[in-house]
């Protein structure tokens, strides 16, 4: 199963009450996980992510916000290199043309 595949297992409100509830409880991650049928690991992720996005984390951990934006901006280059390279292609091939 792929990544996203799993990430998608649990709904965001899911997620929310599940960060909740470890922050607000004297149980560790660990223990919070377990009680709810869920990866420590994964727990710990959602909590990670949680406290990027209200600003309580390292000033270099990304928001979703922000990992959203990323992600897009990474599609849009990819996109961009790919038509850069077609345009080369086709420059070339004219200019080939043009010398005949």
């Amino acid at each position: 199963m792929s990544k996203s595949n799993r990430s998608k297992r649990y709904t965001e409100e899911f997620k929310r009450d599940a960060v909740e509830l470890a922050l607000a409880s004297d149980k560790t991650v660990t223990e919070v996980a377990r009680d709810l049928g869920v990866s420590a690991e994964g727990l710990r992720g959602w909590v990670k992510q949680a406290k990027a996005d209200r600003g309580q984390s390292r000033p270099s951990e990304l928001t979703s916000a922000e990992r959203e934006e990323l992600k897009r901006l990474r599609k849009q280059t990819a996109e961009q290199a790919k038509a850069i390279e077609v345009l080369r292609k086709a420059a070339v091939f004219f200019a080939k043309e043009s010398d005949r």
